[in-house]
């Protein structure tokens, strides 16, 4: 991708699944980056993984928490001496149908999939209107953002939130020069999704991938990184405020 070499990056939720390859992608691109997560032992597993690719580091931290990322932005921008782009990638989901939901489990979602992202993305783009250079933000969505699924309701409405978030982000900074985009993958094979599938029939995910996929299998990490690298080179220089749909053609079926 044109423009990537040599840029600054913050990928949150960069320690395992799609966030990690994400700051694979971006290291073979020659850019620098620093990835964030939940777990100190996985950040620094996934580090160690990706150092012969180049300048690479990890901070731990709860994307929900004011202190936390005020800690990750910063030390990001210790680390790389300021930022060009964040990959706000991360998340969490779980299954159980609308009428089991607590509100302490609707809490969470929203908590991590929707306020962490408010606030990773806020405290970037503050950096970056100082910084004076422009800049890229992606916002982690979903397919679930754009058509409702059972027994997901608290993450569909998390991931509809990013959209709307992710739109008038891209109003209001535009006049920055920051560009602002979202993701839309749908079922992608990342251990979340495992753990989710663990807990369902053996075929579950066979099925799916037959009825609800027409390329007929789940996406790839890979695939999904592409496209956050695709929308952070000078490739997508006049793409701003829209959504990348990655799901193997699972929103054309009725």
């Amino acid at each position: 991708m044109r423009g990537l070499s040599g840029k600054r990056v913050l990928v949150s939720g960069g320690s395992s699944g799609i966030g990690a390859a994400t700051a694979r992608r971006f290291l073979q691109e020659g850019a620098r980056v620093v990835i964030g997560g939940l777990d100190q032992a996985e950040v620094d597993r996934t580090v160690a993984e990706l150092t012969p690719l180049g300048e690479v580091s990890g901070l731990p931290g709860d994307v929900s928490s004011e202190a936390d990322v005020a800690r990750l932005v910063g030390g990001a921008v210790a680390a790389l001496g300021g930022l060009d782009v964040l990959v706000n990638n991360a998340g969490t989901a779980w299954r159980e149908p609308f009428l089991e939901i607590t509100p302490d489990h609707w809490d969470r979602i929203i908590a991590v999939n929707l306020r962490g992202m408010f606030l990773v993305a806020q405290a970037v783009a503050r950096h970056l209107v100082a910084q004076g250079t422009g800049g890229v933000i992606l916002n982690m969505s979903s397919t679930n953002g754009l058509g409702g699924e059972a027994d997901y309701a608290h993450y569909n409405a998390s991931k509809g939130g990013v959209l709307l978030l992710t739109r008038t982000m891209a109003v209001e900074l535009g006049r920055h020069g920051i560009r602002v985009n979202a993701l839309c993958p749908g079922y992608i094979r990342t251990p979340l999704n495992s753990a989710i599938s663990a807990g369902l029939d053996d075929g579950f995910v066979s099925a799916y991938e037959r009825d609800h996929i027409p390329l007929g299998r789940a996406g790839l990490a890979e695939e999904v990184a592409a496209g956050y690298a695709f929308l952070a080179s000078d490739d997508a220089a006049f793409v701003h405020g829209t959504e990348l749909v990655i799901d193997g053609g699972q929103l054309a079926i009725m």
